[in-house]
């Protein structure tokens, strides 16, 4: 939806709303915010590259003129989140659209998983979003207007042996997004959850499975067509968003699949070859 421009001189330019996307350095976060700025708004870019962001923002603001504010974050830290507001907070900035795309995976079995590994994906997927929404949502339901995009993934609708944590979380996302548009529907801020299937970016290589059968060629969706069916849903309000014709399918027929059955099945994918 593009913000109308003045075009006469001396005319004042409609306040451009500002969106908030977290793990903006590469893959859907960053196509998301592409569109953001296309379509009229300013943008706080928020990931661990700074200087992957402060290009993307310099690239931004010359082609859509969009002005950004970078802020470097790792959110493994479970005090970035309100560090983050501070600084938004400190810029002036007004927080119009949360996009919470920061996200990883971690393979193995969960006994032989290091400790603090499978926390901090808890903290990044789950503790991070959840943590951003409650500093970003009431102002967004004083105001009457806002929009909460969290990426979640198709992982959200089976049990997932040797990715057992992220599938999880996953599965938390997708419920609490749920839930939360429900609670928020009549206060005009929508929220909508982006169940994508594996896509192309650097997700795969991160958790070590880019070898695995879920990943081979054909079954990989492009980010930005992923990025386009998420920011359509938000846009609209769509409260859930599976984008791509097989991963549709795929979730519709397993939701007639017995789960320790669909269990066995992802822990086939996902396991040893």
């Amino acid at each position: 939806m593009s913000v109308p421009r003045a075009t006469a001189p001396n005319v004042p330019r409609t306040p451009r709303p500002t969106a908030l996307v977290t793990g903006a350095s590469g893959g859907i976060g960053e196509a998301i915010a592409r569109l953001l700025a296309m379509n009229g708004h300013d943008l706080v870019l928020v990931a661990r590259r700074e200087k992957a962001l402060q290009s993307l923002a310099v690239e931004l603001e010359g082609v859509h003129g969009a002005r950004s504010l970078v802020i470097a974050a790792d959110l493994v830290d479970p005090a970035s989140p309100r560090a983050i507001a501070r600084k938004i907070e400190d810029a002036e900035r007004t927080i119009d659209v949360l996009v919470n795309n920061a996200g990883y995976a971690l393979h193995g079995a969960v006994a032989e998983n290091a400790e603090r590994a499978e926390l901090d994906m808890l903290q990044v997927n789950v503790m991070a979003l959840v943590h951003l929404t409650k500093l970003f949502l009431p102002a967004m339901i004083e105001r009457g207007r806002g929009r909460i995009l969290n990426v979640a993934s198709t992982a959200a609708f089976a049990p997932g042996p040797f990715m057992a944590g992220y599938y999880a979380s996953k599965a938390f996302v997708l419920s609490w997004s749920e839930g939360l548009a429900a609670e928020t529907a009549e206060h005009g801020v929508t929220v909508t959850a982006l169940c994508p299937g594996p896509t192309e970016t650097g997700f795969a290589s991160t958790a070590g499975v880019q070898r695995k059968r879920p990943f081979r060629k054909g079954n990989v969706m492009d980010a930005a067509a992923v990025a386009r069916a998420g920011f359509r849903g938000m846009m609209s309000g769509t409260r859930g968003v599976i984008p791509g014709m097989r991963n549709k399918v795929l979730v519709t027929g397993g939701r007639f699949v017995p789960r320790r059955i669909s269990g066995a099945v992802t822990g086939y994918l996902n396991g040893e070859e």
